[in-house]
């Protein structure tokens, strides 16, 4: 069967989706209104539902005043019984899959539960999505007539308690549909290996003289592979390897600081970059637009959605909104409902509102990932903005990067170190300081006040890291692979001491 009739077939049948996605784009409101009575209902005879008494709720108000918001600490000791063996806890449908999540590089380690309808509903749904957005805002893909690349995690399966427990990439791929399986690269069993580096050469091995027309994978780690495949094969750039390549599906960390590498790496001026948004719990948001940056929340997934305003957030005692009552321009904290048996989990990750008819997000961080030691307010989006400016004023490209606090002492007053691998450093590293801790002051008028005459912050301290210092990091912590990610603000300086001894 010819390759261009194929790729026809495929993209007429992920093209008629497009009607589903445009009745919630009509009806965002009535959509998530029913889908939480629906889950609610789904529920009410599990021991959570009972114990919540879901069978009196009738609305928004009935489903808050009964259900509190929880963080996973609250839900684990459900969990962990439900990863022993019993049911029917949290959700009806029998539980076998938890999406192992170290939330960054944290030791201790969460089990999120993954039901059918959670793998069905919401992950391969939205893979779908992606493609469906994708050859609908390109009349001339030929992604079928190729493969797609996937890079996963590093972690295979593991049975226990006749339950399973890996990377959300795993579990994916371990049940990955047939028509999903044949288009991608490399095969299950690579694909699932468990040693990172091991992983990455038979990746390379197997792919390199395929016909890859898209890649997907988180950008830190996608960046090593590539760059691998250029020493393997001695090309110039990636098109030499893979000339009809079209598209990279991005997601997991914010791309701004690697776009300049990818640029170099892959030279087409038409390339496509698309970014979706998901994580072991849900499968979130997905770029609608080509050449955009902002994500269209995707309300079919089997999740709920709620959010907490940054300004009054207070963990589990927060008051949290729901979608219809939210504004642009501020800063939320993610609450979700999902299909999965998590009942309003903070999720950890806070997004803002581009646009709300249809409902697009940009990411900003993490609620745990900033810095606030000094009243600063300082989170991630304000970190990369700033960044990027920097970077544009120095020609400087950044790899990676980490900040944390330097606390004050007596009479020395506090700042901000920050360790920055670059790709290229910039020609004068105090000159990109100032472009640095400028871009700050204009994108953040907390931290702009406490570095007014350094009445509380010095300017900031920028060390150059050493080549593959943060590589060697994870390696150290036993973090490489697809899901694991450097943690870019913190309120300690765990990271930045660990970091300074290797």
């Amino acid at each position: 069967m010819p390759l261009q009739f194929i790729n026809s077939i495929i993209s007429w049948f992920l093209k008629k989706r497009k009607h589903q996605i445009e009745l919630f784009l009509k009806y965002p409101t009535d959509v998530q209104e029913e889908l939480l009575i629906k889950l609610i209902s789904t529920a009410k005879y599990t021991e959570f539902g009972k114990a919540k008494d879901f069978s009196s709720i009738q609305s928004y108000k009935d489903f808050t005043n009964n259900v509190p918001i929880q963080k996973y600490e609250t839900i684990e000791p459900l969990i962990e019984r439900c990863r022993k063996g019993e049911q029917n806890l949290f959700w009806p449908s029998k539980i076998k899959w938890f999406a192992k999540s170290s939330g960054t590089t944290n030791a201790k380690s969460k089990f999120i539960p993954v039901s059918d309808e959670a793998l069905e509903g919401c992950h391969f749904k939205a893979g779908k999505d992606m493609l469906c957005l994708y050859i609908n805002n390109n009349e001339d893909a030929r992604l079928f007539t190729g493969k797609g690349l996937r890079l996963g995690g590093s972690s295979a399966i593991y049975e226990d308690n006749d339950t399973y427990f890996g990377d959300l990439s795993a579990i994916i791929i371990e049940n990955m549909p047939f028509w999903a399986d044949y288009s991608s690269a490399p095969k299950q069993e690579v694909a699932l290996m468990g040693e990172w580096e091991t992983k990455m050469d038979a990746i390379i091995e197997e792919t390199i003289h395929e016909n890859i027309t898209s890649l997907a994978g988180v950008p830190s780690w996608m960046l090593v592979l590539l760059n691998r495949v250029l020493e393997k094969t001695g090309k110039k750039h990636i098109l030499e390897v893979w000339p009809n390549l079209e598209v990279y599906f991005h997601g997991g960390v914010n791309f701004n600081p690697y776009k300049e590498q990818y640029k170099k790496l892959i030279p087409k001026s038409d390339f496509k970059y698309y970014e979706t948004y998901n994580a072991s719990e849900g499968f979130f948001a997905i770029q609608d637009r080509n050449n955009s940056d902002e994500l269209l929340l995707m309300l079919d997934y089997g999740i709920f959605y709620e959010f907490i305003p940054m300004t009054s957030y207070d963990g589990e005692n927060s008051k949290a909104i729901p979608l219809s009552e939210v504004k642009k321009g501020i800063n939320y904290a993610v609450v979700i409902t999902t299909n999965g048996g998590l009942w309003r989990y903070l999720i950890g990750d806070t997004v803002k509102f581009t646009s709300t008819a249809p409902y697009r997000i940009k990411i900003t961080g993490r609620t745990k990932h900033h810095i606030n030691v000094f009243g600063e307010e300082l989170i991630i989006e304000n970190a990369e903005e700033a960044l990027k400016s920097a970077c544009e004023k120095t020609k400087a490209v950044i790899k990676d990067y980490t900040v944390g606090p330097v606390f004050m002492n007596g009479r020395n007053k506090g700042a901000h170190e920050w360790i920055i691998e670059f790709q290229k450093a910039p020609e004068n590293v105090h000159f990109f300081t100032e472009m640095l801790d400028n871009a700050l002051k204009n994108c953040n008028s907390d931290y702009e006040a406490k570095r007014y005459n350094n009445i509380t912050l010095n300017i900031p301290i920028v060390r150059k890291a050493r080549k593959g210092l943060f590589y060697d990091w994870l390696k150290y912590k036993g973090k490489l692979g697809g899901q694991h990610k450097v943690p870019r603000l913190s309120n300690k300086r765990d990271f930045i001491e660990e970091l300074n001894i290797l």
